[in-house]
Parts: C-alpha cells; sequence; structure tokens
C-alpha cells in the first residue's frame, strides 16, 4: 500500500463513520499531511455544515502550508450554504491535492479540480477510487436522477418464506441480524411499506440503537385504509408519510392529517404511482430509501426496475407450504432467462445467519 492509499483510507474511515447523518449531502474524508505527519483531520458531519476539507484546515492553522491535503471527494467550487473548499484550500497554502473521486454533482463537474490546478497546485486523482465510489452510491445516484436510492431488504427462510401460512413471521432471523437491520435504519433517509404491513403488524418502523436516528415512514396506503389508532399514526417517533392513490376517503385523508400524517395523492387512480412517490421523496430531500414490504410491494418494485441494491437476511430454517409468502410474490417469471441477477454479491455471516448484498441487473427488454 501507497502512501497515497494508506492516506486516503484514513480519509474514507473517517467518513464511513458519518453515515446517516449527511443527507442529502455525500460522506466525505479529510486528511493533511505535511513531512509526514498528520496534521489535519476532517469529516462533513451534516448538510449546512462546513465540509471535511475546511475542519481538517482549521485543525492543521499555518502547518497546513506546503503540505499535502487527501480527500475522498473532489473539492467543491460552488457558493452554496458553504464557501467553495477549492478556494480555501488555495488560501491555505497547500501544494498538493490528492483526490479519490470526481464529483458528480454537475454544479462541479470537475471545476474544483481546475480552480487548483490553475493556482499551480498539483492534482493527483482515482487514489482508492472504487472504495470512495462504493461508500457514496447514495450521492450518487441522488445528485444526478433526484431520485432516491432504493434499497430492498427482507428477511426469509432457507425456501424463501417470510412467513407461516397463518402470516406468523416473529422471528425468521436472529437477534443479531435484527439489530443489523436497525443499524441499516439508521444509515436511511426513509423506510417503507405497505398498508398491509401496518394492519398485520402494527410496526413502529424506528431504529432501536442508542442515540439512533429514525427515518421517515412511508406508507403505500391507495384507498387510505391506515388505522388512526396505529403506532406510526400516533406514536410522533418520527415522520409519517402517506402515498395513495386518486381512490382515496377525502374524508380519511384529512383526519390522518389532522393527527401530523402527511398525505400525498399520486395521479394514478387505483394504484400509487412508484416513479411518481419517489421524484416526490427526493424533491423532499430524501436520498435513499429502504423497502421493507411484503412479497407483493417487493415485487412491484422490482417489476418496474426501481431496486438500485438487495439486501437478503437468510435464516437456517424451513418453513414449506404453497400459502406461505415469499419475499418476491406475484405472477413471477416465464423464463430463467428472464431471472434477476444480482452483481457484486457480498455474503456475510451474521450470528446464525447469513446477510446477502448484491445489486439487481436488469435486463433492457
Amino acid at each position: 500500500m501507497s502512501n497515497h492509499e494508506f492516506y486516503m483510507n484514513l480519509a474514507i474511515q473517517n467518513a464511513m463513520a458519518t453515515k446517516g447523518q449527511t443527507d442529502p449531502n455525500p460522506l466525505v474524508g479529510s486528511v493533511i499531511v505535511n513531512d509526514n505527519r498528520i496534521v489535519g483531520i476532517g469529516t462533513h458531519l451534516k448538510a449546512g455544515e462546513p465540509h471535511a476539507e475546511i475542519h481538517a484546515l482549521r485543525m492543521a492553522g499555518e502547518k497546513a502550508i506546503g503540505g499535502t491535503i487527501y480527500v475522498t471527494l473532489e473539492p467543491c467550487s460552488h457558493h452554496g450554504r458553504t464557501g467553495p473548499c477549492a478556494e480555501a484550500i488555495v488560501k491555505a497554502g497547500l501544494k498538493k491535492v490528492v483526490v479519490a473521486t470526481l464529483d458528480p454533482n454537475p454544479l462541479v463537474a470537475g471545476r474544483g479540480i481546475r480552480i487548483l490546478q490553475d493556482a499551480g497546485i498539483e492534482v493527483i486523482t482515482g487514489v482508492c477510487e472504487e472504495q470512495s465510489i462504493k461508500m457514496n452510491e447514495v450521492f450518487n445516484k441522488y445528485i444526478v436522477e433526484n431520485i432516491p436510492f432504493v434499497v430492498m431488504k427482507s428477511a426469509s427462510t432457507l425456501d424463501g418464506k417470510i412467513a407461516t401460512h397463518s402470516s406468523d413471521s416473529k422471528w425468521i432471523t436472529s437477534a443479531e441480524a435484527r439489530n443489523d437491520v436497525h443499524q441499516l435504519r439508521n444509515e436511511i433517509g426513509a423506510i417503507l411499506v405497505g398498508v398491509n404491513t401496518v394492519l398485520k403488524d402494527n410496526p413502529e418502523l424506528t431504529t432501536r440503537i442508542p442515540n439512533g436516528r429514525n427515518p421517515v415512514r412511508v406508507i403505500l396506503d391507495s384507498t387510505l385504509k391506515m388505522p388512526l389508532d396505529s403506532k406510526v399514526v400516533i406514536d410522533q417517533q418520527a415522520e409519517t408519510w402517506i402515498f395513495t392513490s386518486q381512490k382515496h376517503s377525502e374524508q380519511k385523508k384529512i383526519e390522518l392529517e389532522n393527527l401530523g400524517v402527511k398525505v400525498f395523492v399520486t395521479n394514478d387512480v387505483n394504484r400509487v404511482d412508484l416513479q411518481e412517490m419517489l421524484r416526490t421523496l427526493g424533491e423532499l430531500s430524501i436520498s435513499s430509501l429502504l423497502v421493507e414490504g411484503g412479497g407483493e410491494v417487493n415485487a412491484s418494485f422490482m417489476n418496474e426496475k426501481l431496486v438500485d441494491k438487495v439486501i437478503v437476511y437468510l435464516a437456517p430454517k424451513l418453513i414449506g407450504g404453497k400459502n406461505a409468502p415469499t419475499f418476491l410474490e406475484g405472477p413471477g417469471i416465464d423464463m430463467m432467462g428472464q431471472a434477476i441477477e444480482l452483481n457484486d454479491l457480498q455474503i456475510t455471516k451474521i450470528g446464525p445467519d447469513y446477510k446477502f448484498v448484491g445489486y439487481p441487473k436488469f435486463t433492457t427488454a
């Protein structure tokens, strides 16, 4: 491992520690080195607060002069809620900038690099690029498409069942796997289920870890069957947003809104328009969405090719039975050639269970 990779890996590790805190901004870490000594470390902590480079520069002070700054994402060049980091680096007197990835943000698009080079600063790009891109997979989609990065999560037995034929599902996976899910919720912008999940389980859809961050709760409910006394309506632990169709009850909509629930009516007559819902979430600064629905909701997202990442917790159990639900319902496919493959598959053992993480490869047909 080169020195450049060593210091960039340190910057990446620091950035990863803020996962879930910076939405809708990216995860960014920075390290300043002078005479082979680390003189400054910075991480972007929250949207609207100083960027990682600024924190590192403040820590380094005059020790930054003539040094090298490592940053996981191209320094910004635009005047947003904070000043341009590229200009701050120039003023600080650094002689070299090492960047992992260029910023996909169209407001930047390489302009930060040009500001640095025009000032006579040496710029090296592409160090630990793959790790940095993976770290910011949410931001990389959101900043370009302005819709959330969609993660479909499920827990099932070895035969793909998410409950028994009598709808009993507590618990398929171990406490260790369920704790991992709560960490995932802590890092996500919003969590989504269908109203049938609310009717069956009355879940809280919150993060149960110390100092956890609760995501916005999104419910698909085409006719507004949502009980007014359900936990997601009355517990006030997190915001609840319901997306419904044109055939909703206007009186029920008013009742829910009076209880603090936001109700969004999509343009489809009979069902919630998922693509319209994603556009609305993006406009409301939701950069990531965790789909924890049942088999029908999951199938709807898959059929419309809206899923970016799949996480399945697999328990070493068997349920059996043709009436026990699976995590992908609907008619399914006709031919194996139509099967959705998962790329970059990662498998991790968590307690007695296994966690599968992959990226669906959808056919263009």
